[in-house]
């Protein structure tokens, strides 16, 4: 049975990485519904965030995949009940069907939005939260004359995790990258020098 999965990718932070990433999907005809990358915790390591629609078995092979990426150094997949995540969504609405403060009261107050931007031709309110919530307000905001809608992609953490960062520290304890031990090798050097 097809569910919504967010995969999380962690991976050094390379050129075309996002584009043999996204192929993995297009060759199999899978549709991403939201995609995000950014920098993480880690300097030097990106984190992309993938929401799609597919079974579990097909996201298992997908996760497989993408981890097959030489600059890929983990990639996890998890249900929606298994991250906390959050979207961003800017409304564009005429200023003059907004003038009413009680309006923009009530959409402030029952939709937690808030106001970006006012000028004499319109005003965009940003909301944060769960797709359902945003699309609320898009409905809400067609009545008064809608003028321009965007939606960003998912932010997405995922709630068991001790942390991808401790891992990565844990790892390069246990086998520390050329630089590391170049520079230990160098530290030693120096303190031979120095007696």
């Amino acid at each position: 049975m097809k569910q919504q999965y967010t995969i999380t990718v962690y991976a050094e932070d390379q050129i075309g990485l996002l584009a043999r990433i996204t192929i993995i999907f297009s060759r199999r005809k899978i549709n991403i519904d939201s995609l995000n990358t950014s920098s993480s915790e880690i300097p030097g390591i990106h984190r992309f965030n993938i929401v799609i629609d597919e079974t579990e078995e097909v996201v298992k092979k997908l996760c497989k995949q993408i981890e097959k990426q030489v600059e890929v150094l983990k990639a996890y997949y998890n249900l929606n009940s298994e991250i906390i995540w959050q979207e961003l969504a800017l409304y564009k609405v005429p200023t003059s069907q907004v003038t009413d403060k009680m309006i923009v009261e009530r959409v402030l107050r029952e939709h937690g939005a808030r106001v970006v931007s006012i000028n004499n031709d319109y005003t965009v309110f940003e909301c944060t939260g769960h797709r359902e919530e945003t699309d609320k307000l898009v409905k809400l905001f067609e009545e008064y004359g809608l003028i321009e809608f965007v939606r960003g992609a998912r932010v997405a953490i995922i709630k068991s995790s001790e942390g991808f960062h401790k891992k990565i520290k844990e790892f390069e304890a246990r086998e520390p990258g050329e630089e590391v031990i170049e520079n230990e090798f160098l530290n030693e050097q120096d303190s031979v020098f120095s007696m």
